[in-house]
């Protein structure tokens, strides 16, 4: 006697090849009432997997609506969710590893049938054609969100590349500068034009982006502090643009010392001489303002104010030392002063001192004005350290 379904259960019916055939219908991603099928070659088998797919309908989670392909799933994320919502710069980093890696190897497996397996596989091959280990970490990384996005949209139950291990990156961050390698550099670029912007990558640690994206407006020089709003940044096609900082957390109210007061309105009077010489060859947009730009008021290139450092560095003398690790010597330099890690902190803007990027603080206080008016001193004074 064939085994009876319960009303709303399906149907279970046998093939003719002799393997069993479930069918039920079931609610697409698109919200659409569907009739999918499932297969099994016994009888249990078949409605264990039909009760599998009835488990979800009731807890809530659609079906696929299409049999995606992960390159086709990938394609649609760029376009349709990093692109939109994610930083220019991100969107070309994860485009160039989906372009590069992802979808050559991997573009055209299903995406719902996709397996650890295949993605460690996939990570194998890389290692046998010497791809950097910093470049698979970034690509399997790219991958990793790409399916824990498709979980949010319901295509998976699952990112089956969690169950990947991460390949293994040595980071040599490198040694930020001393106290003395610091007032060195700062003594030498003195009499550069962009002496103050050195000093701000120095004192507080600012990254070149928001350095450039400084406006006049964003300074209190009566109440000792500033507030970075803006960055400059390239983008392919258009060129540089002045952008919002990514999250309000960015935009922390920093302490700005006697040190940096000083070469601020110095950079201001200087300023004003460039525009003079300029003349009507000024660029006259409003919306910039800013305090470092070029000698006819445009923004700086990021690229171009790394290459100025370091010319600035092989003039001093000191040991080379990019803007993305020399900022890291307001760390440094805060640790040679024993000032309260807490302290140092709130400077440096991260929930953590070992640089991670948690939380932002904005909170400043007494403390921290006086930690950076001691570090300000130590930089002033080149017989210290």
């Amino acid at each position: 006697m064939a085994k009876r379904r319960p009303n709303g259960g399906g149907t279970i019916s046998k093939r003719a090849d002799g393997r069993y055939m479930g069918r039920a219908y079931v609610t697409d991603t698109d919200g659409n009432r569907v009739r999918k099928t499932v297969y099994g070659t016994t009888w249990d088998e078949a409605n264990e997997k039909l009760g599998n797919l009835q488990g979800q309908e009731r807890h809530g989670v659609p079906v696929p609506s299409r049999a995606w392909s992960l390159g086709e799933w990938l394609a649609y994320w760029l376009e349709h969710i990093v692109e939109p919502d994610s930083e220019h710069n991100t969107y070309v980093k994860y485009e160039s590893k989906v372009r590069l890696y992802l979808i050559p190897h991997l573009g055209k497996k299903s995406l719902v049938k996709l397996t650890p397996a295949q993605v460690r596989a996939f990570m194998a091959t890389l290692k046998r054609d010497k791809v950097p280990a910093p470049t698979r970490f970034e690509v399997l990384r790219v991958l990793r969100n790409a399916l824990n996005r498709a979980i949010r949209e319901e295509l998976v139950t699952r990112n089956v590349a969690l169950l990947v291990d991460m390949p293994k990156v040595s980071k040599d961050k490198g040694t930020a500068w001393n106290a003395r390698e610091a007032v060195t550099f700062l003594r030498a670029a003195r009499a550069h034009r962009l002496y103050a912007a050195c000093v701000l990558v120095l004192v507080l640690g600012l990254r070149r982006s928001e350095v450039l994206g400084l406006r006049w407006q964003d300074v209190d020089f009566e109440g000792r502090q500033f507030t970075p709003v803006k960055q400059v940044q390239r983008e392919k096609g258009v060129g540089l643009v002045l952008k919002d900082l990514k999250t309000e957390s960015s935009q922390a109210v920093l302490p700005m010392p006697e040190f940096c007061a000083r070469a601020l309105e110095e950079r201001r009077e200087l300023q004003e001489l460039e525009r003079k010489i300029a003349g009507e060859h000024w660029d006259q947009n409003p919306d910039y303002d800013l305090i470092f730009s070029s000698e006819h008021g445009g923004m700086l290139d990021p690229v171009g104010f790394s290459r100025t450092f370091g010319r600035l560095v092989t003039r001093a003398g000191v040991r080379r030392l990019t803007v993305r690790l020399a900022r890291h010597t307001c760390g440094t330099l805060l640790a040679f002063l024993k000032v309260h890690p807490k302290v140092a902190q709130a400077i440096l803007r991260h929930s953590q001192i070992s640089m991670t990027m948690d939380v932002y603080t904005h909170v400043v206080g007494d403390s921290e004005r006086e930690a950076v008016g001691m570090l300000a001193e130590l930089l002033e004074d080149p017989l210290i350290g």
